[in-house]
């Protein structure tokens, strides 16, 4: 299934933009499509007062928002290959075990429904942290299609998955990309004691940019690169960026206390703040 494009939907507005989204990709890629809606009985099973009828309202209300989703997705694209599924559980744990199969995943933000939250829901926001692979998470659609591609370049292992992923999207939609690297000046240079050369310091912060983007020249050679390498806080210069982004595309860099996975604080930054759809990309196991 791996070759599938998943997209999570809760009868949102959000949710909808997001399937219109995931329908484009698709039809790129010539990928079938996977619209699921996650239903969670755990808020309705610890009242005193079981509801016997509470199962088949779940159950109507789930079919009527896949069909929705259905029908979304076929009016974006009526040759697209749609299937629909329930899954039953938290979401985002049912939404990381789809993101393990297939893909992508994609889902909205901003919606009233199940994964989505005041700013950007905590179910996207864990998803994104934790997901394998890709996780688009999308607010709205960008009209029209500017072109561009964002992608936050560093030197973490963490942006080799995020690269793959920008570069492909590009060449799919024969985009330019814009590979961003933000630096900030060392606390040193504040203290006027230490000497400091800036024009060492910006061309050295060129030449990371340079050497993480060469390998990737070579592979997407019909990739137009703009080199943006800027002295500025990253979810600063991201999210600015995004303004003239069809798609930004980040590195998912967190780790928790215990190893475990989490979101980056600039990952976190940008899914509150980007003007456009966010790619959070990890790595596959």
């Amino acid at each position: 299934m791996k070759d599938v494009i998943v997209v999570a939907v809760d009868g949102s507005p959000a949710s909808l933009a997001a399937v219109e989204w995931a329908v484009d990709d698709a039809v790129r890629v010539r990928a079938p499509l996977r619209i699921v809606h996650v239903v969670d009985r755990f808020p309705y099973e610890i009242t005193k007062f079981p509801d016997p009828g509470l199962g088949d309202h779940l159950a109507r209300t789930a079919a009527r928002i896949l069909q929705k989703g259905r029908e979304t997705a076929l009016d974006r694209n009526p040759g697209v290959a749609v299937t629909t599924a329930i899954l039953e559980g938290r979401p985002a744990r049912a939404l990381c075990q789809q993101a393990g199969e297939a893909a992508e995943l994609v889902l909205g933000t901003r919606g009233m429904g199940g994964f989505a939250g005041a700013v950007v829901g905590s179910v996207s926001m864990h998803v994104a942290g934790h997901a394998p692979g890709p996780v688009v998470v999308v607010r709205h659609l960008p009209e029209p299609a500017r072109g561009e591609i964002v992608v936050g370049l560093d030197d973490s292992p963490a942006c080799r998955p995020a690269l793959a992923y920008a570069f492909e999207q590009a060449r799919r939609r024969a985009s330019s990309m814009r590979a961003l690297h933000a630096w900030q000046m060392p606390v040193h240079v504040y203290a006027p004691e230490i000497p400091y050369d800036m024009d060492e310091i910006r061309t050295a912060q060129h030449a990371v940019a340079a050497g993480l983007l060469g390998e990737w020249r070579e592979e997407y050679p019909d990739v137009k690169v703009i080199e943006d390498v800027r002295c500025a806080h990253a979810v600063e210069a991201l999210v600015d960026a995004s303004s003239g982004a069809d798609l930004l595309v980040v590195g998912s860099h967190g780790r928790g206390a215990l190893g475990s996975a989490v979101i980056g604080s600039v990952s976190r930054g940008v899914l509150h703040h980007a003007h456009c759809p966010v790619a959070v990309v990890r790595g596959r196991t």
